[in-house]
């Protein structure tokens, strides 16, 4: 009986990931704008996981049974048609996404960086080339006018 049960989750789980995953979603109605029609097509994503169990014992018997799943949908394209012809234009991230995503990854390289040359024990005319930190040395930057 137990086995059943697992069995009905899993059909549910699948049951309600083809209904999601008709080619209706993944091909989106198409939009016209000037003499543009553009039809969106979409990427999906679904993982899932069941389980279950079964104990016995002097005064009663159980099951546990449990099952849940996520699904992740995002823009892949668009297709675009117009009186000049059929183009497929992505819809990856550009240029600008992809560096603004490395900002954080290139912030701490460059922080290994600077324990590794402290740990060499540079110099005090090394250490500068090194000096990420936000404050400044500039005479210039300081609060000093040069007043007196």
């Amino acid at each position: 009986m137990a086995d059943n049960n697992v069995v009905e989750i899993l059909k549910g789980v699948v049951g309600e990931l083809k209904e999601v995953a008709r080619s209706e979603t993944i091909i989106g109605d198409a939009v016209t704008v000037g003499d543009k029609t553009v039809i969106p097509i979409v990427k999906i994503s679904f993982g899932f996981g069941a389980g279950g169990g079964q104990g016995d014992d002097q005064k009663r018997s159980g099951f546990g049974g449990g099952g849940g799943g996520g699904a992740r949908i995002e823009p892949a394209a668009f297709i675009i048609m117009d009186e000049s012809g059929v183009s497929l234009l992505p819809a990856g991230k550009g240029k600008w996404d992809t560096i603004i995503d490395a900002i954080p990854n290139i912030a701490k390289k460059i922080s290994k960086l600077k324990d590794k040359f402290k740990s060499e024990g540079t110099t005090d005319d090394d250490a500068d080339l090194y000096d990420f930190d936000d404050t400044d040395d500039d005479p210039a930057a300081t609060d000093d006018k040069g007043d007196g």
